[in-house]
């Protein structure tokens, strides 16, 4: 070994050694985190993976339906789920904005979001208003309007290797007062749900935040929280810093340290113990009920020859680890349309997608994945009505099969 890299190697060390922690506020403990309420901003979360936090979900969606009369329940219902997958998002907003113009998208009882997806989901909620918005941020962007690099060193030592003010600032550029507002009233009048899903990596549950309900609370700390989900939802643990947030806990402040909700789960509609709560509670339903699942990412593994280095191993074993869980999170929605009586509907990006990829938020790359997702909608997109690999919904290498009524391919 080189003198010169024996003495990097001490140098870290001593570094490593003389570093101490960035200084946070103490975490909620795990016994208080169903009693920790944001000041100025009560009952705004879910903790889904409690039946506490599930009862709370469906008591709110029962106020909010009783508030509006019989007509809470005329029509249709359908339902958007918006996944992870980084400036893969740009298949979704193409997608959507395709979608428009065909003519057929309609409007959505619920949306839901993790990572990019919560990026799309306040635009998507909004409807066709908002298309122009999700073209630019998903065609115009490039990495330094979402981070800036600290360095290898300063990266190491600070709470992620990038600092993500960047993409607070563009985020801060639509989320105003005026979308709020908007946003509030179609929550309050149309009885229509927006919900975006971070981690709380101290107690490593997912958090499902009401954004309608932050919307109607009106106030600059309502439209700072907006704001500061979205960024948390997108904040990739380890790239980006996390989002601190502060709780009172009778009267005692702590903080919550939340990061990208695909930490949890790649991609949600509602919790299936919402259904069953919901059913012993003889919540009325509609009759004809449609869920839509955008997946920002392949369905099919992509071929990587890997270089024998560690890194390289590791990070092709992560990114495969978040393939499996994306695939696992179908099948989890699958399972509940099903128990709920509700169509299932699936798009994604497919096999013959082939466009290079050149770094992340690579401009040419999503203009292009943008340009595939509007020409698909554009021209009726197939919904996949199986999760892949399900009933022969995908042949061995990934192709998506088209079924015919007798579940022959066409």
């Amino acid at each position: 070994m080189r003198s010169s890299s024996l003495a990097a190697i001490l140098l870290l060390s001593l570094i490593l050694i003389g570093c101490s922690s960035l200084e946070r506020k103490s975490a909620v403990p795990a016994q208080a985190l169903s009693k920790a309420q944001i000041a100025g901003l009560p009952s705004v979360r879910y903790l889904i993976s409690t039946q506490s936090g599930v009862d709370a979900m469906v008591k709110d969606v029962i106020q909010l339906e009783q508030s509006r009369g019989n007509k809470a329940f005329t029509g249709d219902a359908n339902y958007l789920a918006l996944s992870g997958g980084g400036d893969d998002g740009a298949f979704g907003a193409g997608l959507l904005l395709g979608w428009t113009k065909q003519g057929s998208r309609p409007s959505f009882n619920l949306v839901t979001g993790i990572s990019t997806g919560a990026l799309i989901a306040p635009f998507a909620y909004l409807g066709k208003e908002y298309d122009p918005a999700l073209r630019h941020v998903y065609t115009n962007i490039k990495p330094k309007d979402i981070f800036v690099e600290r360095g290898i060193i300063s990266g190491i030592f600070s709470d992620g290797l990038a600092d993500s003010t960047p993409l607070y600032q563009l985020i801060s550029q639509y989320v105003d007062a005026d979308f709020l507002k908007k946003i509030s009233y179609e929550y309050n009048t149309n009885g229509r749900w927006l919900l975006i899903g971070t981690t709380n990596i101290d107690a490593g549950v997912p958090i499902v935040w009401n954004m309608g309900r932050i919307a109607s609370v009106g106030t600059p700390e309502a439209i700072e929280l907006f704001r500061r989900i979205m960024l948390a939802s997108a904040s990739i643990p380890g790239a980006f810093s996390p989002v601190m947030f502060d709780f009172l806990v009778d009267g005692i402040a702590f903080q919550e340290m939340h990061v990208d909700g695909g930490a949890s789960t790649q991609v949600f509609l509602y919790p299936s113990a919402a259904v069953q709560k919901a059913n012993e509670l003889g919540v009325k339903r509609r009759s004809n009920r449609q869920a839509y699942i955008i997946r920002n990412s392949r369905l099919d593994p992509r071929w990587n020859e890997t270089e024998r280095r560690t890194l390289s191993v590791a990070g092709r074993a992560i990114s495969q680890l978040i393939q499996t869980q994306g695939i696992g999170d179908l099948y989890r929605i699958y399972a509940m349309t099903k128990m709920d009586q509700v169509g299932f509907n699936l798009a994604y990006i497919g096999s013959d997608f082939n466009e290079a990829h050149k770094e992340e938020f690579d401009t040419d790359y999503m203009n292009a994945l943008f340009q595939y997702g509007y020409e698909h909608a554009l021209k009726g997109y197939q919904w996949s009505k199986y999760p892949p690999g399900f009933n022969g919904a995908f042949d061995t290498d990934g192709e998506k099969m088209i079924l015919n009524k007798s579940g022959n391919k066409k």
